[in-house]
C-alpha cells in the first residue's frame, strides 16, 4: 500500500494505492495527518480509485482523519469508490461523516 499526496490551496489530496489493512494502515494514517498537520486545510480528499482491498482498518483510517479535521471545521470528502468499498463505506455510517463519491456520483452527506 502507497499513499501520494498533494496539497493545493486549502485542499490536501491523499491518493491512496493497493491495500488497506491492518498491516498497512498506520503508515497511512501518519502520512496523511503529517500533511494536514503542516497544511492546515479545510478539506481533506482521500481518492481510492486505487485501492484493491479494504477492511475495518480502512473504515478507522477515514474515522480517525474525519477527528483531525472535524474541530478545525475541516471536511472530508471520499472520492473513487469501487461499489464494494462504497458499500462497506456506507454500512458503517460513512456518509454521515464525509461526502462520497461513488465512481463518479457524488453520494450527499447526511448530519
Amino acid at each position: 500500500m502507497s499513499v501520494r499526496i498533494e496539497c493545493s490551496g486549502e485542499a490536501v489530496t491523499a491518493y491512496l494505492d493497493g491495500e488497506i489493512d491492518h498491516h498497512t494502515a498506520k503508515g497511512i494514517r501518519e502520512e496523511i495527518d503529517a500533511a494536514v498537520n503542516t497544511n492546515l486545510p479545510t478539506l481533506l480528499i482521500l481518492d481510492f480509485r486505487d485501492v484493491t482491498f479494504m477492511d475495518s482498518s480502512g473504515i478507522g483510517l477515514v474515522m480517525g482523519r474525519y477527528k483531525l479535521l472535524s474541530p478545525r471545521g475541516g471536511e472530508l470528502h471520499i472520492t473513487n469508490t469501487s461499489p464494494q468499498i462504497f458499500k462497506v463505506m456506507k454500512l458503517a455510517g460513512l456518509n454521515r461523516l464525509a461526502v462520497i463519491d461513488k465512481g463518479g456520483r457524488r453520494v450527499e452527506i447526511k448530519k
